[in-house]
């Protein structure tokens, strides 16, 4: 047995509340090292002799990455804290306990040396994520590249390359115009990169947050298309970066101007005054270097306040359904709590989703962000689907960590992603094969969360790294890939039909490296869908699965996978 591999805290990630008188205890061990997990546990105040309040319950495999299983029970109790430990057997039959203390051969007879939980303590720490929000569909939109609600020449509008501050017109009207489109495309939400007034087209570098762009439009420009998306049934996410302004922004030039007199001079992480804004020569912190954008501190209270207050202001006043933040993970878990102690108080429903490049289960624990731009996941599937330089079990071992290590409220907010604003288009990714693409967008889609899809990738866009990912919108239906939109249409269509998709249990999965093939069997009660992906060129048999119909071409398979493809089976 491998006890180094074998690991639990009595943390909110480990052991959680989800909901009142039911809870989860997660335990990692080895891959295949473990036969059986057992959780024992009992009240921690009341005696043996008074009552019997011992508990013995099995755990459950739920997830592997490679390296890991990871086991999960839930169980039901109300008492005012419970004490636990495991018990473990390996597949020789060697049997072990591993509680507080750590591995003993037999069940501890000491309760203080068991694991703890407090149970009043795990539920007022429950992570109360928007119950809209679950597997619901993002569609992101850079708005200058969108859409415009003015005629422009086609000559300007398609041009590609494209540079950073290429002023095409796209407007808050356009997006207005095209919401019909957005809605029947299948999504659920729009999200809309920075609005707010700024000398930019990206609008990342903030003068005054509470004007909406002149370029994009006004404030009731902005009430109209939350409201008109409403009526559709589509959410709104607004874009919110706190993490810096631009150098014009009213404290930052106050503090130019002023120096140590300023009121703001906290505001800002100045290393001397008078303040210098001479790049490379610049004495603040910026993000990533970029002189014109000074980094806020937020350990400020009155900065803390004010940027709080902003977000307030636009859920108040335009109804938005919630923020997206910029460079998050920058920013101190201290602003973070309290940002979402603010905004929840007030919008128990409003989403805050965070930026962030990398695995971040400390932000994800019910006390600052609801998910993440899930950028493991978008790595993953371009390493899988479209370079080929990742196995089939691999990709499902970046998947089975993150099951394995994401509190489950936050598992179906992922917001799942195949390319952004910040990266090359997918197509352009997958060397311009649209075979790829498509595989691409069904691992996207196919898969529990929120996939998030970039606008135009449906219409097959390409275009190389930032800036030349932000081209303008294919609208001129000749320049548009019909086929590509028939896929994602089909795969959001599959994807709200059959619930076992994103909801089921997955009650068997199977990688073949030598064939490129992931196979995934997830059932929701009664209802059991097959869902595989093949990565490599070869076509390949599965004569065991022949018969069962093909939800995406409504076909009965015949047992026979093409290269690079994606078949959902029931």
């Amino acid at each position: 047995m491998n006890y180094a591999a074998i690991w639990h805290e009595a943390t909110q990630r480990y052991c959680y509340c989800l909901e009142p008188g039911r809870f989860l205890f997660r335990l990692q061990t080895a891959k295949d090292d473990i036969k059986s997990v057992t959780l024992h546990a009992l009240d921690k105040y009341l005696p043996l002799k008074i009552r019997d309040t011992r508990k013995t319950t099995p755990m459950k495999w739920v997830a592997s990455d490679g390296l890991r299983d990871y086991y999960e029970v839930e169980l039901e109790f109300r008492v005012v804290c419970l004490r636990y430990c495991f018990e473990l057997e390996d597949n020789a039959g060697n049997r072990v306990f591993f509680s507080n203390s750590g591995f003993t051969d037999t069940l501890p007879d000491d309760i203080e040396r068991l694991f703890d939980c407090p149970q009043t303590l795990r539920e007022e720490e429950r992570f109360l994520a928007p119950d809209w929000a679950s597997d619901k569909v993002i569609y992101q939109i850079f708005p200058s590249r969108f859409a415009s609600h003015e005629e422009v020449e086609d000559k300007i509008w398609y041009q590609a390359p494209i540079t950073a501050n290429a002023a095409l017109g796209g407007s808050l009207k356009g997006i207005i115009q095209q919401l019909p489109y957005i809605a029947d495309l299948g999504v659920d939400v729009i999200y809309l990169t920075p609005i707010f007034y700024s000398n930019s087209c990206h609008k990342y570098d903030t003068i005054d947050y509470y004007t909406i762009d002149p370029t994009f439009g006004t404030t009731d420009d902005l009430v109209m298309l939350v409201d008109k998306a409403h009526t559709l049934g589509l959410r709104v996410i607004l874009d919110g970066v706190f993490n810096h302004t631009s150098p014009e922004f009213f404290a930052f030039r106050d503090v130019v101007e002023k120096g140590e007199n300023s009121r703001y001079k906290d505001w800002y992480y100045f290393n001397k005054f008078p303040v210098c804004t001479i790049p490379m020569r610049h004495n603040y912190k910026c993000f990533s270097y970029f002189w014109d954008m000074p980094k806020v501190h937020l350990r400020c209270a009155a900065a803390a306040d004010y940027f709080t207050e902003v977000a307030l202001y636009w859920l108040r006043t335009a109804k938005v359904d919630g923020w997206r933040l910029d460079v998050a993970d920058e920013i101190s878990h201290g602003f973070w709590q309290y940002f979402r102690t603010q905004i929840k108080t007030e919008f128990p429903q409003a989403l805050i989703v965070g930026e962030v490049w990398h695995h971040a289960p400390d932000f994800l624990q019910g006390d600052q962000w609801d998910s993440v731009m899930n950028y493991p996941f978008y790595r993953a599937v371009l390493d899988y689907a479209a370079k080929g330089t990742l196995t089939a079990s691999g990709f499902l071992g970046v998947m089975g960590f993150q099951r394995g290590n994401t509190h489950n409220a936050a598992h179906h907010l992922m917001w799942n992603l195949i390319g952004s604003h910040d990266t090359a288009r997918i197509l352009h990714l997958c060397g311009e094969n649209k075979d790829r693409q498509k595989l691409c967008a069904a691992l996207q889609l196919l898969t529990p969360g929120m996939p998030m899809i970039y606008y135009g990738d449906e219409v097959a866009m390409t275009g190389a790294k930032d800036p030349d990912c932000r081209r303008g919108m294919l609208w001129d239906e000749s320049r548009q890939d019909k086929d590509m939109l028939s896929w994602y249409k089909r795969l959001l269509r599959v994807r709200k039909e059959i619930p076992a998709i994103t909801r089921g249990k997955t009650v068997a999965e199977e990688a073949r490296d030598k064939d490129g093939l992931i196979c995934v069997t997830r059932c929701l009660e009664d209802d059991e869908v097959t869902i595989l992906f093949h990565a490599k060129e070869d076509a390949i048999s599965l004569p065991a699965l022949s018969g069962k119909r093909n939800l995406l071409t409504d076909n009965v398979f015949d047992g026979k996978v093409q290269g690079i493809t994606a078949l959902v089976l029931k």
